[in-house]
């Protein structure tokens, strides 16, 4: 063979072999780079991909808090307010109640007081009365307090019932022991008198304090429990005033004349606030504030009961007098009594006039004189 065809056979396969590397190594087509040192817009750097997720994720979170927070804060709010309502809506009705329940109180003291009253009258009238009382009982027992209030809605009824029971046994003793004169009576009449006293406690500390307290308990502000007092004048259901008190029926009801020392006398006259008692022979000089006041004391000097006694004040102007009247509901024997006068309106000043003072007199009253008094005065703006 000639050392040629080795050498040719020889290059033949080298070819062979660069052509197969060349075709392996064939060079990739590159993008350029954006960026890059060759120029154009470089992308500023961003977060590692991988961080890209979460921060989105924490971002998603952040809102639906915020979200749930204000709808927190709004639903809140919407029940603060419900509740609110709900408690000054039911203390709203509550009062209504103590209110009416408060005026059969002053009927029952007015019909006590009521002169020349025979027993069937005031037996007819205290039956109504608590007839009147029972509609606020049942008032109270269709009321639909707020759920922790439920235990002293309960009182309220109980104390109204109380009342009933109260006036509706004075009716019904006064009945009983019309045409008695045993030495139980009074103390009869009391006793059922106590049950009225006895509903002003139950009102009081098992309704108002504890709603007072459930309420600032429960966050609620700006609602009061209402009052309620029935009974205005203790005095007037004491047993020795019920004695009284039935000894002025007794001799109503026989429509004779009343037996007894019957009169009062007028003690006195202060002008308030200074306390300067007045002088019916002196001239007084009275500082004129706005709240001026004058208290008249008047005493009970018989030995019976006596009731409904206007006393009238009159200061005199030259074109129109100033005239007030007030009324003492009951004074038993050897008791004094003062009434208070108040918003005068304008008196004169810097002249002289006069203050009178007139107590009116009472049933079977042999002696008025003492009963009136003028006092020269000067009133001064100090």
């Amino acid at each position: 063979m000639d050392p040629r065809d080795d050498e040719i056979q020889f290059d033949f396969f080298d070819d062979e072999g660069a052509t197969t590397e060349s075709a392996s190594a064939e060079p990739r087509v590159r993008l350029p780079r954006r960026g890059g040192r060759g120029g154009g817009l470089r992308r500023p750097p961003g977060p590692p991909r991988g961080l890209t997720p979460l921060l989105r994720l924490l971002a998603l979170i952040a809102i639906v808090v915020a979200v749930l927070v204000f709808f927190g804060l709004v639903i809140q709010s919407c029940a603060s307010t419900s509740k609110h309502d709900s408690y000054s809506h039911y203390m709203d009705r509550v009062a209504t109640i103590a209110h009416s329940s408060e005026q059969d109180g002053a009927d029952v003291a007015n019909a006590l007081t009521t002169p020349g009253s025979k027993t069937t009258d005031l037996t007819a009238t205290l039956a109504g009365i608590a007839e009147q009382e029972r509609q606020n009982v049942s008032a109270a027992q269709h009321l639909d307090p707020p759920g922790p209030l439920r235990d002293e809605n309960q009182q309220v009824v109980e104390a109204l019932q109380l009342r009933v029971s109260g006036v509706q046994g004075l009716a019904n003793t006064f009945k009983s022991t019309a045409t008695s004169k045993a030495a139980t009576d009074a103390s009869l009449l009391s006793t059922q008198a106590d049950r009225l006293l006895a509903s002003d406690v139950v009102w009081d500390d098992l309704f108002v304090g504890p709603a007072r307290t459930e309420m600032q308990r429960q966050g609620v502000n700006g609602v009061a429990p209402p009052d309620s007092k029935f009974v205005s004048n203790r005095d007037l259901i004491s047993e020795h005033s019920m004695s009284l008190v039935l000894a002025r029926l007794r001799g109503a009801s026989t429509g004779g004349t009343p037996t007894g020392v019957h009169g009062t006398n007028l003690v006195g006259t202060k002008a308030l606030p200074s306390g300067q008692a007045l002088s019916t022979t002196g001239e007084n000089t009275v500082t004129a504030s706005p709240d001026l006041k004058f208290a008249v004391t008047v005493h009970d000097g018989g030995d019976s009961q006596e009731v409904g006694i206007k006393v009238t004040l009159t200061i005199q102007k030259p074109v129109k007098s100033i005239v007030k009247t007030k009324t003492i509901d009951v004074i038993n024997p050897g008791q004094d009594k003062t009434v208070t006068f108040s918003d005068l309106g304008g008196v004169p000043f810097a002249r002289k006039t006069t203050l009178s003072i007139d107590v009116a007199p009472v049933p079977a009253e042999q002696d008025a004189t003492n009963n009136k008094a003028s006092y020269p005065v000067i009133f001064s703006l100090g």
